[in-house]
């Protein structure tokens, strides 16, 4: 039998005051990685993830991935008592993720200087729509706000229709991860000057970093990048192409080597040895023209049979997936990313799996989203309040 390993970020205790997404996610990743997470929610509902999108046996089947190895406690972060109780979770921790609007939590006494004043050990990962300082700083901020403001919504569509949203929340995820990656990198600044630091992650930067050479090639050359549909402007061929079933494939061949073998694939020996071809910068001039060549060989042809031919050559390709693809697809069931569980009531249900995939030490799924307050009597008995105590606070409103 093969040793048993600790998860990477045992030992590590993280508080999160958060709701929704940002600061949710960021933790998610810590917990799905042994982090020790304690989610304070709102005796009034809790997150109010649990009611979105779609539901089961009346909570949000997302909540069961979002929270999935943390512990829930009801907190009443508006009251002077639960406010005690934060600090007292926090004389511990090691990490603090939230994604209030600027200011709340040093209105309730548990900011970062507050909370580092008891455990200067402590890092704080503050996630939020412009930052904590600027002049943008008070304004509410989403995701959609950031992924506008970012730049990413101007250049996602067609250029002969209004700007359109990824059908996922983005920005918030992108926001997150970046909330992950500066939390790891304070806890090994930790690891040499034994003093934490607040992480702040504003997403309309978050989705701002991610925009590749918008700024250098506006600055330069005063090139604004507009929206241009499924193609990849600049680096040909690279786009989707309808097949004769009615589906579409994804064809990126834009190093030159792999477009030659496209080319010779589609039997467009022209085109494969025309010298101006050889190079993305030749192409990029023609790219109507490659690009209608390209369409016209899928069209004629079912994705299956597309798919083998491109495979044979080694042109990278795929089917747009949609879910019931994605469930049953061997690459998604060989490396775990598709896992099986039980809601509550027993009925089965499926996870996306945990990445990255660490070799000594992967992450994992100990238990799915739990119910609301699940873990505050035994957390709360952790921090010294008796049963009697416990009772006072509930009658207050408090837990």
């Amino acid at each position: 039998m093969s040793e048993t390993k600790s998860p990477p970020l045992k030992g590590i205790k993280v508080i999160e005051l958060g709701t929704l997404i940002a600061a949710p996610f960021c933790s998610r990743i810590l917990a799905e990685f042994g982090a020790e997470v304690i989610k304070i929610e709102s005796p009034e509902g809790g997150d109010q993830l649990r009611q979105w999108r779609k539901m089961y046996e009346g909570t949000s089947l997302w909540w069961y991935v979002q929270a999935r190895n943390k512990r829930s406690i009801t907190v009443n972060l508006r009251s002077p008592e639960g406010q005690e109780i934060v600090r007292k979770l926090a004389a511990d921790a090691d990490i603090v993720v939230e994604n209030f609007r600027p200011g709340a939590l040093e209105k309730w006494n548990i900011g970062y200087e507050a909370l580092a004043k008891i455990n200067p050990r402590l890092i704080m990962v503050r996630l939020s729509g412009y930052g904590q300082t600027g002049p943008d700083r008070d304004k509410p901020g989403f995701g959609v706000i950031g992924e506008s403001m970012g730049g990413m919504r101007y250049v996602t569509g067609y250029a002969d229709r209004p700007p359109v949203r990824l059908g996922i929340s983005i920005g918030d995820s992108i926001a997150a991860l970046y909330g992950v990656i500066g939390a790891m990198m304070a806890l090994q600044h930790r690891h040499t000057s034994g003093r934490g630091q607040m992480v702040d992650v504003a997403l309309y930067e978050a989705v701002f970093s991610m925009m590749e050479s918008l700024l250098p090639e506006f600055d330069v050359l005063g090139f604004v990048r507009e929206r241009a549909g499924n193609a990849l402007p600049g680096i040909v061929p690279s786009n989707t192409y309808p097949t004769r079933d009615g589906k579409f494939v994804i064809i990126g061949a834009n190093n030159d080597a792999i477009f030659k073998r496209l080319m010779n694939a589609m039997r467009r020996v022209d085109l494969a040895d025309d010298a101006q071809l050889a190079t993305n910068a030749g192409r990029v001039p023609r790219t109507a023209e490659i690009d209608s060549a390209i369409g016209t060989w899928t069209a004629a042809h079912d994705l299956d049979a597309v798919l083998a031919a491109l495979d044979a050559v080694d042109v990278p390709a795929a089917k747009v997936y949609d879910v019931a693809d994605i469930v049953k697809d061997a690459q998604y069931l060989a490396r775990g990313m598709i896992e099986e569980h039980r809601l509550p009531d027993g009925k089965p249900v499926k996870l996306p799996g945990i990445v990255p995939k660490l070799s000594d030490t992967p992450g994992a799924t100990a238990w799915i989203g739990p119910a609301l307050g699940a873990h505050t009597a035994e957390v709360l008995t952790a921090l010294g309040y008796d049963t009697a105590a416990q009772v006072a606070l509930k009658r207050g409103g408090v837990i």
